[in-house]
């Protein structure tokens, strides 16, 4: 048993040339999630729903959907399933929480992006690479633009 618990968080702003209404569906529909994050997703935008995502073979993030006041905030929570050969993660399904408020900002989105209730240093670490990573895919994609082969389904992370 652990005597104290550290959490941190991983904290990310930027700016998306699209309409919050645009954006927002990159995030509840699976096939315009998979365009920026994931193989395959299951995603039932209600309280209580399923958030579950593969975001490169055999690593499945999963969680359940919280709060949705559409198209401006939207909160679920967030970990990893354990693999098929029996590796575990420091998150386990739903043991973390993601919150993404989406304004308007002229003619596109200010997206403010949390992950909050991880663990320790090293997991929020881990997740800021891995959010680094994608949000940028997420800016192309729901700019109307191609972001390409997710080159961590080739291995390259």
């Amino acid at each position: 048993m652990k005597s104290t618990t550290e959490t941190t968080e991983v904290v990310r702003e930027l700016t998306i040339a699209a309409r919050p209404e645009t954006v927002w569906d990159f995030f509840v529909d699976p096939a315009k999630a998979i365009r920026w994050m994931g193989i395959e997703a299951t995603l039932e935008p209600e309280p209580g729903g399923l958030y579950r995502v593969e975001v490169v073979p055999g690593t499945v993030a999963r969680g359940t959907f919280v709060e949705l006041e559409p198209p401006h905030r939207l909160v679920f929570t967030w970990g990893w399933e354990p693999r098929a050969d029996g590796e575990t993660y420091d998150v386990g399904p739903g043991e973390s929480t993601i919150e993404v408020r989406l304004e308007a900002d002229g003619d596109g989105t200010l997206l403010r992006f949390a992950h909050r209730d991880l663990p320790s240093a090293d997991a929020a670490a881990k997740h800021g690479h891995g959010w680094d990573h994608f949000l940028p895919r997420l800016v192309e994609a729901a700019g109307g633009r191609d972001p390409g082969r997710d080159p961590w389904l080739d291995g390259a992370m």
